[in-house]
């Protein structure tokens, strides 16, 4: 089991959508270092997880990588764990290959380091959003170009874009781009039972899972106009979401078990 875990990303990893009452984000790979951290103190190893999580939203792959990639790496964790290309996909024009061949090359980056890389894609949102048939349509074009390259040593990859339930609306916060804590917390949930570990039954992800689906809800104009509007017009100027933002979490630090608040 992974004693220290470093995360990188866009806002999928930063965990927006899972905003707590003190304003800070939460998220899965909060959840993924909550859920090490309890496996090791049931071994008697209590304190021994650190982790850390250098996700920016609104990052593109090419900055994502530069950015937050030798950082992680020079910190020499046991696990780092990416997710990218979400931002790229969404851009008029895309090279869907170059995103690819983008995470199979830092892939090789951290396993040439001797750190194990966690590998995974993002939930698909595409039945809630505004033109989702076009993201559909590019996610699984991305699924597929990274699997030709796998199996990879020291690789593990969890395919969340594929995971059927979390196309369910339960899982998605207001915007309908970024998961809700449920949603985070079934993520980490498929990461945990990829590395064998437990997953907290107080996370209840299988008593959700076992509910009723949802009905698809509609997208008013308050829904335009407080989510889709605004990053049309950050698009426009050259902005981003994450401008100004520096990591949550930049060095590796210890996880308390029974810190974290419950869903």
């Amino acid at each position: 089991m992974f004693t220290s875990y470093i995360a990188i990303g866009d806002s999928f990893t930063e965990g927006v959508g899972d905003e707590l009452p003190d304003g800070r984000t939460r998220g899965w790979a909060d959840f993924v270092a909550l859920g090490l951290a309890q496996a090791a103190t049931a071994n008697g190893d209590a304190g021994s997880v650190r982790y850390a999580n250098l996700a920016i939203r609104g990052r593109k792959l090419g900055p994502l990588i530069a950015e937050q990639l030798p950082p992680a790496v020079d910190q020499r964790p046991e696990l780092i764990s990416l997710n990218g290309g979400g931002n790229d996909i969404m851009r008029p024009r895309v090279s869907i290959e170059a995103v690819a061949q983008q995470l199979v090359d830092a892939a090789r980056t951290v396993t040439d380091a001797g750190i194990h890389l966690l590998l995974l894609s993002g939930a698909n949102p595409s039945l809630h959003l505004p033109m989702g048939s076009l993201m559909r349509r590019r996610g699984n074009e991305l699924d597929a170009a990274v699997r030709v390259h796998l199996p990879l040593d020291d690789v593990t990859y969890v395919d969340n874009w594929a995971d059927e339930r979390l196309w369910d609306i339960r899982y998605w916060s207001q915007d309908r781009l970024h998961l809700n804590p449920l949603g985070h917390a079934r993520v980490a949930s498929n990461v945990l039972t990829a590395f064998g570990v437990p997953v907290p039954a107080e996370w209840g992800v299988e008593e959700v899972a076992a509910g009723p689906a949802s009905a698809t809800s509609r997208r008013t104009a308050d829904y335009y106009r407080r989510y889709v509007l605004p990053w049309v017009g950050r698009r426009l100027t050259g902005r981003s979401s994450g401008d100004g933002r520096t990591a949550k979490i930049a060095e590796l630090t210890v996880v308390d078990p029974t810190a974290m608040p419950p869903l």
